[in-house]
Protein backbone atom coordinates (compact mmCIF):
# COMPACT_ATOMS: atom_id res chain seq x y z
CA UNK A 1 0.00 0.00 0.00
CA UNK A 2 3.06 2.45 0.62
CA UNK A 3 6.83 1.89 1.82
CA UNK A 4 8.18 3.06 4.90
CA UNK A 5 11.54 4.66 4.67
CA UNK A 6 14.54 4.20 7.24
CA UNK A 7 15.77 7.75 8.74
CA UNK A 8 18.27 9.51 6.30
CA UNK A 9 20.94 11.84 7.06
CA UNK A 10 19.97 15.36 8.23
CA UNK A 11 20.81 16.75 5.22
CA UNK A 12 19.48 14.12 2.88
CA UNK A 13 20.41 11.45 0.98
CA UNK A 14 24.53 10.85 1.40
CA UNK A 15 25.89 12.81 -1.75
CA UNK A 16 22.91 15.05 -2.32
CA UNK A 17 23.57 18.16 -3.12
CA UNK A 18 21.17 21.32 -2.43
CA UNK A 19 19.70 22.65 0.93
CA UNK A 20 16.31 22.45 2.62
CA UNK A 21 13.73 25.67 1.39
CA UNK A 22 10.41 25.67 2.22
CA UNK A 23 8.11 25.13 -0.04
CA UNK A 24 4.52 25.71 2.02
CA UNK A 25 3.55 27.56 5.04
CA UNK A 26 0.56 27.81 7.16
CA UNK A 27 0.94 30.42 10.00
CA UNK A 28 0.30 28.91 12.65
CA UNK A 29 -2.49 30.03 15.57
CA UNK A 30 -4.65 29.27 18.62
CA UNK A 31 -7.95 27.93 16.84
CA UNK A 32 -10.63 30.22 18.03
CA UNK A 33 -13.90 27.52 19.15
CA UNK A 34 -16.01 28.25 16.45
CA UNK A 35 -12.87 26.77 14.11
CA UNK A 36 -12.86 23.88 15.88
CA UNK A 37 -13.54 20.56 14.14
CA UNK A 38 -17.16 19.88 14.15
CA UNK A 39 -18.99 17.39 16.34
CA UNK A 40 -18.21 14.26 17.01
CA UNK A 41 -14.00 15.65 16.07
CA UNK A 42 -14.49 18.26 19.01
CA UNK A 43 -15.39 16.98 22.59
CA UNK A 44 -16.01 18.79 25.95
CA UNK A 45 -12.33 18.15 26.92
CA UNK A 46 -10.05 17.08 23.39
CA UNK A 47 -10.16 16.64 19.65
CA UNK A 48 -9.17 14.76 16.89
CA UNK A 49 -9.30 11.36 18.69
CA UNK A 50 -9.46 8.29 16.57
CA UNK A 51 -9.70 10.73 13.78
CA UNK A 52 -7.97 10.71 10.04
CA UNK A 53 -7.18 14.23 9.00
CA UNK A 54 -6.59 14.33 5.55
CA UNK A 55 -5.98 17.94 3.99
CA UNK A 56 -3.95 19.26 0.43
CA UNK A 57 -1.66 21.64 0.22
CA UNK A 58 -0.10 23.53 -2.83
CA UNK A 59 3.96 23.94 -2.84
CA UNK A 60 5.65 25.99 -4.85
CA UNK A 61 9.39 24.82 -5.33
CA UNK A 62 9.73 21.30 -6.66
CA UNK A 63 12.42 18.54 -5.48
CA UNK A 64 12.88 14.92 -5.12
CA UNK A 65 12.96 15.21 -1.09
CA UNK A 66 11.02 16.43 0.82
CA UNK A 67 9.97 16.76 5.00
CA UNK A 68 7.19 17.86 6.78
CA UNK A 69 6.47 20.15 10.28
CA UNK A 70 3.62 19.78 12.44
CA UNK A 71 2.98 22.19 14.99
CA UNK A 72 1.71 22.26 18.97
CA UNK A 73 3.01 26.02 19.20
CA UNK A 74 -0.52 26.82 21.11
CA UNK A 75 -1.03 23.32 22.70
CA UNK A 76 -1.13 23.19 26.50
CA UNK A 77 -1.17 19.45 26.30
CA UNK A 78 1.07 17.04 24.23
CA UNK A 79 0.01 16.68 20.41
CA UNK A 80 0.22 12.53 19.46
CA UNK A 81 0.40 12.53 15.97
CA UNK A 82 -0.03 8.10 15.22
CA UNK A 83 0.48 7.84 11.69
CA UNK A 84 1.13 10.18 9.07
CA UNK A 85 1.20 9.53 5.07
CA UNK A 86 2.48 12.05 1.66
CA UNK A 87 0.60 11.16 -1.64
CA UNK A 88 -0.79 13.13 -4.95
CA UNK A 89 -4.33 13.91 -4.75
CA UNK A 90 -6.44 12.89 -7.44
CA UNK A 91 -6.32 14.71 -10.13
CA UNK A 92 -3.75 17.01 -9.06
CA UNK A 93 -6.95 18.70 -7.63
CA UNK A 94 -6.99 20.96 -4.32
CA UNK A 95 -9.11 20.35 -1.56
CA UNK A 96 -9.77 16.41 -3.05
CA UNK A 97 -10.18 13.33 -0.64
CA UNK A 98 -8.71 10.96 -2.83
CA UNK A 99 -5.13 10.31 -3.39
CA UNK A 100 -3.63 8.99 -6.97
CA UNK A 101 -2.83 5.05 -6.94
CA UNK A 102 0.67 4.16 -5.98
CA UNK A 103 1.44 7.63 -4.94
CA UNK A 104 0.93 7.01 -0.68
CA UNK A 105 4.03 6.77 1.27
CA UNK A 106 4.49 6.51 5.46
CA UNK A 107 5.98 9.17 6.88
CA UNK A 108 8.19 8.94 9.45
CA UNK A 109 10.13 10.65 13.37
CA UNK A 110 13.42 9.28 13.97
CA UNK A 111 12.76 6.26 12.25
CA UNK A 112 9.15 5.57 13.89
CA UNK A 113 5.67 5.78 12.39
CA UNK A 114 4.39 7.96 15.48
CA UNK A 115 5.98 11.00 17.36
CA UNK A 116 4.86 13.28 19.60
CA UNK A 117 5.00 16.98 19.37
CA UNK A 118 5.74 18.49 22.92
CA UNK A 119 3.83 21.55 24.04
CA UNK A 120 4.73 24.52 22.26
CA UNK A 121 6.95 22.73 19.99
CA UNK A 122 6.92 21.63 16.35
CA UNK A 123 8.29 18.40 15.36
CA UNK A 124 10.32 18.12 11.89
CA UNK A 125 9.82 14.57 9.92
CA UNK A 126 12.74 12.21 8.46
CA UNK A 127 12.80 13.16 5.02
CA UNK A 128 11.80 11.02 2.24
CA UNK A 129 11.86 10.37 -1.49
CA UNK A 130 8.64 12.12 -3.34
CA UNK A 131 8.82 14.03 -6.52
CA UNK A 132 6.91 16.72 -6.15
CA UNK A 133 6.70 19.59 -8.82
CA UNK A 134 6.57 23.34 -8.17
CA UNK A 135 3.10 24.78 -8.33
CA UNK A 136 1.87 20.91 -7.69
CA UNK A 137 -0.75 19.77 -4.58
CA UNK A 138 0.12 17.68 -2.24
CA UNK A 139 -1.83 15.31 -0.22
CA UNK A 140 -1.01 14.89 3.71
CA UNK A 141 -2.84 12.62 6.00
CA UNK A 142 -2.53 12.50 9.69
CA UNK A 143 -3.86 9.89 11.79
CA UNK A 144 -4.03 10.28 15.90
CA UNK A 145 -5.34 7.60 18.24
CA UNK A 146 -5.74 9.39 21.73
CA UNK A 147 -6.31 12.83 20.09
CA UNK A 148 -5.26 15.78 21.86
CA UNK A 149 -6.83 16.27 25.46
CA UNK A 150 -7.36 19.48 25.21
CA UNK A 151 -9.13 22.35 23.02
CA UNK A 152 -6.19 24.33 22.79
CA UNK A 153 -5.57 23.37 18.99
CA UNK A 154 -3.21 24.84 16.41
CA UNK A 155 -4.38 25.36 13.13
CA UNK A 156 -4.48 27.77 9.89
CA UNK A 157 -8.42 28.19 10.27
CA UNK A 158 -7.88 30.86 6.86
CA UNK A 159 -7.11 27.96 4.40
CA UNK A 160 -9.45 28.42 1.51
CA UNK A 161 -9.26 24.95 1.09
CA UNK A 162 -11.16 22.07 1.82
CA UNK A 163 -9.78 19.56 4.52
CA UNK A 164 -11.51 15.87 5.58
CA UNK A 165 -11.86 14.03 8.69
CA UNK A 166 -13.31 10.42 9.78
CA UNK A 167 -12.69 8.53 12.78
CA UNK A 168 -10.15 5.86 12.61
CA UNK A 169 -6.77 5.11 10.94
CA UNK A 170 -7.29 5.54 7.09
CA UNK A 171 -3.97 7.68 6.61
CA UNK A 172 -3.28 4.39 3.71
CA UNK A 173 -6.85 4.68 2.18
CA UNK A 174 -7.03 5.68 -1.52
CA UNK A 175 -9.84 7.86 -0.30
CA UNK A 176 -11.99 8.78 2.61
CA UNK A 177 -15.52 8.03 2.22
CA UNK A 178 -18.27 9.65 4.14
CA UNK A 179 -15.63 12.19 5.58
CA UNK A 180 -16.45 15.77 7.14
CA UNK A 181 -15.32 18.44 4.80
CA UNK A 182 -14.52 21.30 6.22
CA UNK A 183 -12.42 24.42 5.09
CA UNK A 184 -8.98 24.56 7.65
CA UNK A 185 -5.72 23.40 7.80
CA UNK A 186 -4.50 21.82 11.35
CA UNK A 187 -1.44 21.01 12.71
CA UNK A 188 0.21 20.59 9.28
CA UNK A 189 2.56 24.09 9.29
CA UNK A 190 5.26 23.34 6.67
CA UNK A 191 6.61 21.40 3.38
CA UNK A 192 10.42 21.45 2.89
CA UNK A 193 11.96 19.96 0.02
CA UNK A 194 15.77 19.39 -0.61
CA UNK A 195 16.17 21.95 -3.87
CA UNK A 196 19.05 22.81 -5.89
CA UNK A 197 21.66 25.71 -3.79
CA UNK A 198 20.18 28.24 -6.22
CA UNK A 199 16.82 27.88 -5.00
CA UNK A 200 15.68 30.79 -2.52
CA UNK A 201 11.94 31.98 -1.08
CA UNK A 202 10.12 35.03 -0.77
CA UNK A 203 8.05 34.96 2.88
CA UNK A 204 4.92 36.97 2.52
CA UNK A 205 3.77 38.61 6.19
CA UNK A 206 0.52 39.99 5.84
CA UNK A 207 -3.21 39.68 7.17
CA UNK A 208 -6.67 38.67 5.51
CA UNK A 209 -5.74 40.42 1.86
CA UNK A 210 -2.47 38.39 1.84
CA UNK A 211 -4.88 35.20 3.54
CA UNK A 212 -6.98 34.96 0.53
CA UNK A 213 -10.66 36.25 2.25
CA UNK A 214 -12.78 37.25 -1.23
CA UNK A 215 -10.74 34.18 -3.20
CA UNK A 216 -12.33 30.69 -4.16
CA UNK A 217 -12.41 28.10 -2.20
CA UNK A 218 -9.99 25.51 -3.63
CA UNK A 219 -9.04 28.15 -5.91
CA UNK A 220 -5.31 28.87 -5.40
CA UNK A 221 -6.26 32.56 -6.30
CA UNK A 222 -4.92 34.41 -3.65
CA UNK A 223 -2.36 37.49 -4.50
CA UNK A 224 0.74 35.47 -3.61
CA UNK A 225 -0.74 32.28 -5.51
CA UNK A 226 -0.89 34.29 -8.50
CA UNK A 227 2.28 36.65 -8.11
CA UNK A 228 4.10 32.82 -7.35
CA UNK A 229 2.40 31.63 -11.35
CA UNK A 230 3.97 34.64 -12.43
CA UNK A 231 7.43 33.73 -11.12
CA UNK A 232 6.96 30.59 -12.18
CA UNK A 233 6.53 31.34 -16.02
CA UNK A 234 9.79 33.03 -16.12
CA UNK A 235 13.20 31.42 -16.55
CA UNK A 236 15.31 33.64 -14.18
CA UNK A 237 12.62 33.27 -11.55
CA UNK A 238 11.03 30.20 -11.81
CA UNK A 239 13.13 28.45 -8.66
CA UNK A 240 11.79 30.93 -6.21
CA UNK A 241 9.20 29.53 -3.45
CA UNK A 242 6.28 32.03 -2.23
CA UNK A 243 5.63 31.43 1.48
CA UNK A 244 2.69 33.04 2.47
CA UNK A 245 2.77 33.64 6.08
CA UNK A 246 -0.68 35.60 6.63
CA UNK A 247 -3.67 35.28 8.77
CA UNK A 248 -7.31 37.17 8.87
CA UNK A 249 -7.13 40.08 11.70
CA UNK A 250 -3.17 39.86 12.20
CA UNK A 251 -1.92 43.30 13.32
CA UNK A 252 1.85 44.58 13.07
CA UNK A 253 1.78 45.87 17.01
CA UNK A 254 -0.97 43.88 18.69
CA UNK A 255 -1.82 40.40 18.85
CA UNK A 256 -5.11 39.81 16.89
CA UNK A 257 -5.74 36.29 15.45
CA UNK A 258 -2.18 35.42 16.01
CA UNK A 259 0.47 36.73 17.19
CA UNK A 260 1.85 40.38 16.10
CA UNK A 261 3.86 40.42 13.76
CA UNK A 262 7.11 41.86 15.70
CA UNK A 263 6.62 38.51 17.71
CA UNK A 264 6.06 36.14 15.43
CA UNK A 265 8.87 37.48 12.63
CA UNK A 266 11.47 35.01 14.06
CA UNK A 267 9.15 31.97 13.76
CA UNK A 268 7.66 32.65 10.63
CA UNK A 269 10.41 34.23 8.42
CA UNK A 270 14.12 34.05 9.93
CA UNK A 271 13.88 30.68 10.81
CA UNK A 272 12.34 29.33 7.87
CA UNK A 273 14.73 27.63 4.92
CA UNK A 274 15.97 28.94 2.51
CA UNK A 275 14.02 32.50 2.68
CA UNK A 276 16.29 35.56 0.87
CA UNK A 277 13.77 37.63 0.39
CA UNK A 278 10.44 39.43 2.90
CA UNK A 279 7.10 41.20 1.38
CA UNK A 280 5.60 43.17 4.12
CA UNK A 281 1.83 43.95 3.63
CA UNK A 282 0.63 45.13 7.24
CA UNK A 283 -1.19 47.71 8.88
CA UNK A 284 -4.34 48.33 7.95
CA UNK A 285 -5.89 46.17 11.06
CA UNK A 286 -3.14 48.13 13.37
CA UNK A 287 -5.05 51.65 11.90
CA UNK A 288 -8.61 50.21 11.75
CA UNK A 289 -8.90 48.94 15.32
CA UNK A 290 -7.03 52.04 16.84
CA UNK A 291 -9.51 54.81 17.88
CA UNK A 292 -10.58 57.38 15.47
CA UNK A 293 -9.37 60.47 17.05
CA UNK A 294 -6.29 62.56 16.18
CA UNK A 295 -4.39 61.48 19.12
CA UNK A 296 -4.58 57.70 18.61
CA UNK A 297 -3.90 57.58 15.37
CA UNK A 298 -1.09 60.16 15.24
CA UNK A 299 0.25 57.28 17.87
CA UNK A 300 -0.32 54.49 15.65
CA UNK A 301 0.95 55.74 12.87
CA UNK A 302 3.97 56.55 14.92
CA UNK A 303 4.14 52.96 16.08
CA UNK A 304 3.49 51.26 12.84
CA UNK A 305 6.45 53.19 11.20
CA UNK A 306 9.05 52.03 14.11
CA UNK A 307 7.51 48.31 14.05
CA UNK A 308 8.24 48.39 10.24
CA UNK A 309 11.83 50.06 11.13
CA UNK A 310 12.03 47.10 13.23
CA UNK A 311 11.47 44.10 10.73
CA UNK A 312 13.97 45.43 8.25
CA UNK A 313 16.84 45.90 11.21
CA UNK A 314 16.24 42.10 12.41
CA UNK A 315 15.71 40.84 8.53
CA UNK A 316 19.04 42.63 7.49
CA UNK A 317 20.82 41.02 9.91
CA UNK A 318 20.23 37.73 8.24
CA UNK A 319 20.82 38.85 4.66
CA UNK A 320 17.05 39.14 3.93
CA UNK A 321 16.02 41.81 1.69
CA UNK A 322 12.64 43.29 2.94
CA UNK A 323 10.11 44.89 0.49
CA UNK A 324 7.48 47.71 1.98
CA UNK A 325 4.03 47.09 0.26
CA UNK A 326 1.56 50.03 0.32
CA UNK A 327 -1.83 49.75 2.82
CA UNK A 328 -4.81 49.52 0.39
CA UNK A 329 -8.02 51.78 0.72
CA UNK A 330 -10.71 50.92 3.52
CA UNK A 331 -13.48 53.96 2.82
CA UNK A 332 -16.80 51.84 3.14
CA UNK A 333 -15.98 49.59 5.61
CA UNK A 334 -16.35 49.20 8.84
CA UNK A 335 -12.64 50.73 9.39
CA UNK A 336 -13.92 54.16 7.88
CA UNK A 337 -14.76 56.41 10.71
CA UNK A 338 -16.11 58.67 8.32
CA UNK A 339 -14.36 62.05 9.38
CA UNK A 340 -10.89 60.55 7.15
CA UNK A 341 -8.76 60.58 10.72
CA UNK A 342 -7.90 56.72 10.15
CA UNK A 343 -7.78 57.65 6.25
CA UNK A 344 -4.93 60.54 7.21
CA UNK A 345 -3.06 57.79 8.56
CA UNK A 346 -3.02 54.84 6.03
CA UNK A 347 -1.63 58.00 3.95
CA UNK A 348 0.61 59.23 6.38
CA UNK A 349 1.64 55.52 6.85
CA UNK A 350 2.53 54.80 3.19
CA UNK A 351 4.21 58.13 2.32
CA UNK A 352 6.86 56.83 4.81
CA UNK A 353 6.82 53.74 2.83
CA UNK A 354 6.99 54.96 -0.26
CA UNK A 355 10.32 57.31 1.01
CA UNK A 356 13.44 55.98 -0.80
CA UNK A 357 15.51 54.66 1.92
CA UNK A 358 13.38 53.03 4.13
CA UNK A 359 12.89 49.45 2.38
CA UNK A 360 14.60 47.86 -0.18
CA UNK A 361 12.35 48.61 -2.34
CA UNK A 362 8.29 49.64 -2.33
CA UNK A 363 5.73 47.53 -4.01
CA UNK A 364 2.21 50.28 -4.01
CA UNK A 365 -0.49 48.18 -4.08
CA UNK A 366 -2.85 51.09 -2.81
CA UNK A 367 -1.73 52.79 -6.07
CA UNK A 368 -2.53 49.64 -8.08
CA UNK A 369 -6.14 49.40 -6.87
CA UNK A 370 -7.53 52.40 -5.60
CA UNK A 371 -9.94 54.15 -7.35
CA UNK A 372 -8.62 56.90 -9.45
CA UNK A 373 -11.70 59.00 -9.11
CA UNK A 374 -12.28 58.68 -5.10
CA UNK A 375 -8.65 56.89 -4.07
CA UNK A 376 -9.46 56.48 -0.54
CA UNK A 377 -12.14 53.59 -1.74
CA UNK A 378 -11.03 50.37 -3.92
CA UNK A 379 -11.90 50.25 -7.51
CA UNK A 380 -14.98 48.67 -7.32
CA UNK A 381 -14.79 45.70 -10.01
CA UNK A 382 -11.84 44.41 -7.65
CA UNK A 383 -13.38 44.15 -4.31
CA UNK A 384 -16.23 41.87 -2.51
CA UNK A 385 -18.24 44.59 -1.62
CA UNK A 386 -17.09 45.39 1.98
CA UNK A 387 -14.89 48.09 1.44
CA UNK A 388 -11.66 46.14 2.49
CA UNK A 389 -11.14 42.66 0.92
CA UNK A 390 -10.74 42.36 -2.55
CA UNK A 391 -11.91 39.30 -5.33
CA UNK A 392 -10.02 37.45 -7.45
CA UNK A 393 -9.38 39.73 -10.19
CA UNK A 394 -8.56 42.09 -7.75
CA UNK A 395 -5.51 40.02 -6.39
CA UNK A 396 -4.28 39.63 -9.75
CA UNK A 397 -4.33 43.53 -10.16
CA UNK A 398 -2.38 42.89 -6.68
CA UNK A 399 0.01 40.11 -8.03
CA UNK A 400 0.99 42.11 -11.09
CA UNK A 401 1.82 45.11 -9.12
CA UNK A 402 5.00 43.65 -7.51
CA UNK A 403 7.91 43.77 -10.03
CA UNK A 404 9.45 40.38 -11.06
CA UNK A 405 13.31 42.33 -10.93
CA UNK A 406 13.16 42.29 -7.30
CA UNK A 407 13.45 38.46 -7.17
CA UNK A 408 16.37 37.83 -9.31
CA UNK A 409 18.26 35.21 -7.78
CA UNK A 410 21.23 35.75 -5.46
CA UNK A 411 21.87 31.64 -5.25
Amino acid sequence: MFDSPGPAPAGGSPGTAGHWVDTWTGMPQLTEPGNLPPAPYTGEKSVLVDTTLRQTVRVTAGGHRIRLRFSNAYGDTPLPLTAVTVALPQGGKAGVSGVEPGSLRRVTFAGRDATTVPVGAQVVSDDLDFDLRAGSELTVTAYTASGQPSLALTSHPGSRTTSYLVHGDHTGDQDLTGATAVNHWYLLSDVEVLAPARTRAVAVVGDSLTDGRGSTTNGNDRWPDQFFDRLRSRPDTSDIAVLNQAAGGNRVLNDGLGPNVLARLDRDVLSRSGVSWLILFEGVNDIGTAAATPEAQRAVADDLIAGYQQVVVRAHALGIRVYGATITPFAGNAYDDGAGVREASRQRVNAWIRTPGHFDAVIDFDKAVRDPSAPERLLPALQVGDGLHLNPEGYRVLASAVPEGLFRNRG
